[in-house]
């Protein structure tokens, strides 16, 4: 699945060709994905300006002037910026033709990612109002990592995935960030020490921002706006190298299994 790296590469390589740009149209060959993409918008975008582009944990979110779309990528979707007329493939689900001869085209096999829409604040939306700081942000630090750990029991990869305490730190950033804090991924967050929970801040933020910086993780099926896929498989640690040599001392990396999810660890350098 797209995690929040490979969602915020999206948004800035789609953010030049559409902010500014008025829609001609929104041509839906299947709305049956995630929720049916309703039948009402295409008429509510159509002839509405692109004012902004953000992200929010992993969703995209499409500001206009009459209202906001909210994307996700699901577990195989990607969002595609072509040339207007460039023919579809089998599941290519919506284009959204803009006026500068260009189109977004969304991709995905397994039909898990969503394309909804709403006219009030996106910050209120059931999908969104309950979500948590941001890894990236100032919000999220050493000494709020610190508080939300006090007395769980939960393992410490569990918690830095619950998108209720902190978003889009999915399966391969956890398992980076833990390694590079030295923390083993089923310690009790509780147990954790201020000084711990400074490092594993540090960490997250440091993966993430690097992962952004060279466009993602490709490990299936995720390529970027220009059809790119992601390098950041070429610097993991741990995540996927089960039975090799860790890189720093060479002890064999092991994997488990974690909330019904693979986590790779070093038991040399997270004892």
């Amino acid at each position: 699945m797209p995690e929040l790296p490979e969602v915020e590469t999206t948004r800035r390589g789609i953010s030049p060709a559409l902010l500014g740009q008025r829609v001609l149209e929104l041509v839906v060959r299947d709305r049956r994905l995630r929720w049916p993409i309703a039948s009402s918008l295409a008429s509510r975008v159509r002839g509405a300006v692109v004012r902004r582009i953000e992200r929010r944990a992993k969703y995209i979110l499409l500001h206009f002037d009459r209202g906001t779309a909210i994307l996700h990528l699901g577990m195989s979707g990607s969002l595609r910026v072509l040339k207007l007329g460039t023919a579809a493939l089998a599941h290519d689900h919506w284009d959204l033709v803009i006026d500068n001869g260009l189109l977004l085209r969304f991709h995905d096999p397994r039909r898990f990612g969503c394309l909804l829409w709403t006219a009030a604040d996106p910050e209120r939306h059931p999908l969104l109002k309950n979500l948590a700081p941001e890894p990236l942000g100032n919000a999220f630090d050493a000494d709020y990592l610190f508080r939300v750990t006090r007395k769980r029991q939960v393992a410490i990869k569990n918690l830095i995935m619950n998108s209720q305490l902190v978003v889009g730190v999915g399966n391969i950033y956890a398992s980076e960030a833990l390694f590079r804090a030295r923390i083993r991924p089923t310690r009790a967050a509780g147990r954790l020490s201020r000084a711990q929970a400074a490092a594993l801040a540090q960490a997250i933020k440091e993966v993430l921002a690097e992962a952004i910086a060279i466009g993602g993780t490709t490990l299936r099926d995720y390529v970027n706006a220009d059809g790119i896929p992601g390098y950041f498989k070429q610097q993991l640690f741990v995540y996927e190298r089960s039975g090799e040599p860790c890189r720093i001392c060479k002890t064999t990396i092991r994997q488990i299994v974690q909330g019904q999810r693979s986590t790779y660890y070093c038991a040399g350098c997270q004892p």
